[in-house]
């Protein structure tokens, strides 16, 4: 594999991803952004085989793939970068069908697959990183096939028990999900709900990232295109999740990074503390290698838009960790 200096995590400008599709075996047709297919690689001996190991990121949920588009902007340079569209997100077909846990993961496997990397087709494992629901989906991938995972990075989400962290149903945590009629009113608002996050890291990214989240309505209105249905569906999928079990049955190497966004006294922050400390402890009782953990102070949940250097960098150290 290759590995990577600071200086490869420049973020490329240049960079288009190529839109892709591939079938998986129930038969939808699961989207992605292959960020590497035009990139300029060194090939050894003028092959044309592709040197660079594969990275898989995997958004949150009523995201897409182009909520990566910061780090992926970093990483095309040392790895072949591919993000994809969950299963009734963005432009991934499955918005009536299983949206269980091991599905979304078989997904990401066969993205993977797709692409030359993992056991399945006799490739390299890939490094996986998952946002929020991506970290449970990238962990549950590692855990059903670990042959074909070279390390997981779990970014603000992948360690919490969500029923014990939100105290919330499956219903309560789907309508805390949903979006204010006011922010709906019209793509303007959208747009502008999601600039003022925070206005200084906003870009022709995070527009695209917006735009891809929604879809106009002949009133002009803007509507989600994860449907409230299937948001309900993958509430109940995400207080289904148990991450101590998870975790320590994945043998790779995992890095944690946090978002800090809270004081010394916040309660939330003290229990998703208290919990990040026991899914460490479940995999070193596991035997597994050792959890990185790294909390970047000040920040909120979406560190790819906040804290992109950071977040490109585990994944890089992971990269370095697979090729040693």
């Amino acid at each position: 594999m290759v590995t990577s200096t600071p200086t490869d995590l420049v973020p490329d400008p240049d960079a288009s991803p190529e839109s892709m599709v591939v079938r998986v075996s129930s038969g939808e047709r699961i989207h992605y952004l292959d960020w590497g297919a035009t990139a300029e690689v060194d090939r050894p001996g003028g092959s044309t085989t592709d040197p660079r190991p594969v990275v898989v990121l995997v958004h949150g949920i009523a995201a897409t793939g182009w909520s990566w588009a910061p780090v992926a902007r970093r990483l095309t340079r040392v790895a072949r970068v591919l993000a994809p569209d969950l299963r009734g997100h963005g432009l991934s077909e499955g918005a009536r069908s299983a949206l269980d846990l091991s599905s979304l993961a078989w997904d990401v496997l066969t993205v993977v697959a797709a692409n030359g990397a993992g056991s399945e087709v006799g490739g390299s494992p890939a490094i996986l990183a998952g946002h929020g629901l991506g970290a449970m989906v990238v962990a549950e991938a590692a855990r059903l096939q670990p042959a074909s995972v070279a390390g997981l990075v779990l970014v603000d989400g992948g360690w919490e028990d969500v029923g014990a962290a939100t105290r919330m149903s499956a219903e309560e945590l789907s309508a805390a999900l949903a979006e204010p009629p006011e922010v709906l009113a019209s793509m303007e608002a959208f747009l502008e709900d999601r600039r003022d996050f925070d206005p200084a890291t906003w870009d022709e990214d995070q527009d695209r990232a917006a735009r891809a989240q929604v879809e106009r309505k002949h009133a002009g209105h803007v509507a989600l295109i994860t449907r409230p249905a299937t948001l309900r569906t993958l509430a109940g999928t995400m207080l289904g999740y148990e991450p101590r079990e998870t975790l320590a049955a994945v043998p790779a190497p995992v890095t944690v990074l946090v978002a800090g966004a809270g004081t010394a006294d916040d309660e939330a922050a003290h229990d998703r503390a208290v919990a990040l400390r026991e899914v460490v402890a479940a995999r070193d009782s596991a035997g597994a290698p050792p959890t990185q953990v790294h909390t970047l102070p000040g920040t909120g949940h979406n560190l790819m838009r906040y804290r992109p250097d950071a977040v490109a960098g585990a994944i890089a150290d992971l990269l370095g960790t697979a090729a040693r």
